[in-house]
């Protein structure tokens, strides 16, 4: 009786989504059944991009230490990877993708029984004059980290100006502020962190301006100045702005125009459409990761959202499933948190404008509390705001901006809007207490129970 014919899975990117997928499909089909060849067009696998800051920062000292599993590791798990190799056309009726070897250009066709897209996502680059002049720095691979670090360290810059107010932003920015450099950041919003509502942007506003970063909030960035190829300014709409140094963080979109081309589907957030098994809309293709498009379980709408919590565990997914099992990714709520020097910032669900363009009607409540009982030695101001549905009292949303040991407790939140909990419901959740990590009401308590006041207020009709 001749042997099943040995399949073959080809992983386009070697990053969180697609080796997880490649190491799920391996535990459950060995080398003799399965082939998997992972092609990633850099030089690096596996790896924490969300870790560059504190790299760049010098928090964390090697590179290295960022790298969950390098090549040599996952080649001794049975799978190929290939470092240096961009695919460049996906052919999904003849089941091959052209591959391209970047020392050197040389072109062929990589055959697959099944296809895994990982290609990521891409940074957003302002189309102006001098963006491509030396110094001018995006922030999305491991590789873009270690030429920032080895340039503070080679040409000690004085200046920088960080464009975009987002996460990465915010993050490169302190970074900078803790290698001694002087840092301006520019954005065209009123606020950093648009994802906030704005009285809680401005909380994060009010920590950059106390580590010494200079704010130009509500200015277009124009152009970069430069002499001999490098950057030496930044023109903004409020004026020219002398750097040495410029950091790009204003966000990513999915990297899904290989897939697009090849009449793979791409919804409207710019992300490759999956089900919720991860399987494209072309046979024997899987997607996963930055580069596809998901459901915001509260929302109800589709979400692109560049996290490596996501691409892990869509990678995962795909990979069971292309290994014979059966799983599912059900969808996000939006949880994010950071920090901006002492200053922990999170968030999860919608924020009030995001709740009234979902078609919700809602209210909000916000309390000032501690992050430990106030008697406690390190106890520190947080504020938590939660968003929810006028009359169901639905919780819609939450965002906490303070001190150490207030981030986290978005988990809880998070939970909560997992499971549809309703304001009222969450007023008589059990957490723990103890002086020194809350406060005998612990804040998340305080402003549920003051929401849903806020909820009863407005059904009676008394709600300010």
């Amino acid at each position: 009786m001749a042997e099943p014919a040995r399949e073959r899975l080809l992983v386009i990117g070697g990053d969180a989504a697609g080796m997880s997928a490649a190491s799920q499909a391996r535990r459950r089909r060995g080398p003799d059944e399965l082939e998997i060849v992972a092609l990633e067009r850099g030089s690096f696998t596996s790896y924490s991009a969300c870790g560059i800051p504190y790299y760049v920062g010098g928090v964390v000292a090697d590179a290295d230490a960022l790298i969950a599993r390098t090549p040599a590791e996952f080649r001794e798990r049975g799978i190929d990877v290939r470092l240096g190799r961009e695919a460049v056309e996906i052919d999904p009726d003849r089941g091959r993708v052209r591959v391209r070897e970047l020392d050197g250009g040389a072109e062929r066709w990589e055959g697959y029984d099944h296809l895994m897209v990982a290609t990521g996502a891409v940074p957003s680059r302002p189309d102006l004059p001098g963006a491509d002049a030396a110094g001018v720095h995006g922030v999305q691979v491991l590789g873009d980290g270690i030429e920032i670090r080895r340039e503070l360290e080679a040409r000690a810059p004085r200046r920088a100006v960080v464009v975009g107010g987002g996460y990465i932003g915010l993050e490169m920015a302190e970074a900078l502020v803790m290698r001694g450099v002087e840092v301006t950041l520019v954005d065209g919003a009123e606020q950093p962190m648009r994802t906030l509502d704005p009285d809680m942007g401005a909380l994060v506003a009010d920590a950059l301006r106390g580590v010494g970063v200079r704010l130009r909030l509500g200015e277009r960035v124009e152009g970069f100045d430069t002499e001999g190829g490098r950057v030496t300014a930044v023109r903004a709409s409020g004026g020219v702005l002398p750097a040495d140094l410029v950091i790009l963080g204003l966000g990513v979109r999915p990297d899904s125009a290989l897939a697009d081309a090849a009449g793979i589907p791409v919804g409207p957030t710019g992300g490759i459409v999956t089900d919720r098994r991860m399987r494209t809309g072309a046979e024997r293709v899987w997607a996963a990761g930055d580069c596809v498009e998901t459901r915001h379980l509260v929302s109800g709408g589709p979400v692109a959202i560049a996290l490596g919590t996501h691409a892990n565990k869509q990678g995962r997914v795909a990979g069971i499933n292309l290994g014979g099992g059966y799983a599912t990714f059900p969808g996000v709520v939006g949880t994010a948190v950071s920090k901006i020097c002492k200053v922990e910032v999170a968030r999860t669900g919608l924020n009030e404008a995001e709740a009234a363009a979902a078609g919700f009607a809602a209210l909000s409540a916000t309390v000032q509390s501690t992050t430990r009982a106030g008697y406690h030695p390190g106890a520190t101001a947080m504020r938590t705001k939660l968003v929810a549905e006028r009359r169901t009292g639905r919780l819609l949303g939450a965002q906490i901006v303070g001190e150490e040991g207030a981030a986290k407790r978005v988990d809880g939140l998070a939970i909560a809007l997992w499971n549809g909990m309703t304001v009222e419901e969450m007023t008589g959740l059990d957490l723990g207490y103890a002086p020194p990590f809350s406060p005998v009401w612990d804040p998340v308590l305080i402003a549920a129970r003051k929401t849903a006041e806020r909820i009863e207020e407005d059904m009676r009709g008394t709600a300010p």
